[in-house]
């Protein structure tokens, strides 16, 4: 997955990893999101939010999948770890750990064209006009009923450098 950080998370990405970590505030998570339709990345990089991107183009320009099985992955402080620091590289990164998704599609089958990490600032009450796109990632995956694993890259889905 090639990874082109949205404008409006610059700066930012460890930061909200580290926020959700140390459950600060206690309803924010990192979302994973799909997209069976998307715009290129250079379009994609300037909308301040998931709501802005998914309604682009009257809601046809970045549609999220809607394969059999499908629904978004709500990241937590139960399943994250905070950004790694390699002194090596002179980096830090952000990543989760690998998702499965079981038996999508099927039914209704998908091509994710994207996968998008956000960031949620409240789970409970929030909008997809309050969810910050972090990560844009290219992907290729045809959804058939059979299960698949989603990882981070190896330099996570941000890295600052």
């Amino acid at each position: 997955m090639a990874a082109v950080v949205n404008n409006y998370a610059k700066g930012r990405g460890n930061e909200f990893l580290n926020r959700v970590v140390n459950n600060d505030p206690a309803n924010s998570a990192i979302i994973i999101v799909m997209l069976k339709t998307a715009e290129s990345n250079a379009t994609l990089q300037d909308y301040a939010s998931l709501g802005a991107a998914l309604a682009a183009g009257g809601g046809t320009a970045n549609v999220e999948a809607n394969f059999t099985n499908y629904a978004r992955k709500v990241l937590t402080d139960a399943t994250l770890s905070a950004p790694t620091v390699d002194n090596t590289s002179n980096k830090q990164y952000s990543t989760f750990p690998s998702q499965t998704y079981t038996a999508p599609g099927g039914a209704t089958n998908n091509t994710v064209v994207k996968v998008l990490t956000c960031y949620d600032s409240d789970t409970t009450g929030g909008t997809d006009s309050n969810i910050i796109i972090v990560g844009i990632h290219d992907a290729n995956i045809t959804t058939d009923g059979n299960s698949f694993s989603l990882s981070a890259p190896a330099t996570g889905f941000y890295e600052a450098a």
